[in-house]
């Protein structure tokens, strides 16, 4: 389902505009595709920020003049430091069409211990509807033992989506952590040596004095 923003079309570009949007609490954007001018827009930063959670989200824009557009978040530029939204590219898709995503990779359950399963690719790009855009590709781990592989070729995917990623790149693993040897050896505490050397000390000075006496 989209999510619907209500969008403005900018007329100021520029550093100095788009600084002036954020204090807005709005973030620029420029929806382009399909040939089509690209139009640069002002969104509501909030909602906006929210729906920008799925980096696959489907956005259904609509502008004061009635008119709107159905959109993929492109590409998602952020703030460094405070890692809010500077800007988004979004491209405009159609229904019944067809669109390249990443979707991210997440595991369901637990491998038999001592074993773990690590996920060894992030995402799949797959072709899709552009109206069902899946949020993630859930690999079930559950009960697997050391040893066990799933290549992109074997994951189970959504509806009719099509598989973009090379077949033979491994996507999860399950295997036991090695543990190095240093990991092993014991952990010296050195305050309890150094209470046991000023003890071993104070015994000793002790023994001195009674010498004299």
């Amino acid at each position: 389902m989209a999510e619907k923003l209500n969008v403005e079309l900018r007329e100021d570009f520029g550093k100095g505009a788009a600084r002036r949007l954020r204090a807005e609490s709005r973030v620029p954007a420029v929806l382009y595709g399909h040939g089509e001018a690209p139009l640069h827009l002002s969104l509501p930063g909030h909602e906006t920020a929210l729906a920008a959670r799925n980096p696959n989200a489907l956005l259904e824009l609509q502008l004061a003049d009635g008119t709107s557009h159905l959109a993929l978040i492109k590409e998602i530029q952020r703030h460094p430091l405070k890692r809010s939204l500077n800007h988004l590219d979004l491209i405009i898709v159609k229904k019944g069409e067809k669109v390249e995503v990443d979707i991210p990779v997440v595991l369901a359950g637990e491998a038999v211990s001592p074993a773990v399963a690590m996920v060894d690719l992030q995402s799949l790009t797959l072709s899709v509807d552009a109206l069902k855009v899946p949020e993630q590709i859930e690999i079930d781990v559950e009960g697997k033992e050391e040893g066990y592989q799933l290549f992109a070729g074997d994951v189970v995917l959504p509806g009719d989506a099509e598989l973009v990623t090379d077949a033979e790149i491994l996507v999860v693993s399950v295997m036991v952590p090695h543990v190095a040897e240093e990991d092993l050896e014991p952990v010296v505490d050195e305050d309890a040596e150094g209470a046991e050397g000023e003890t071993e000390a104070e015994g000793a000075e002790s023994s001195e004095g009674s010498e004299e006496e």
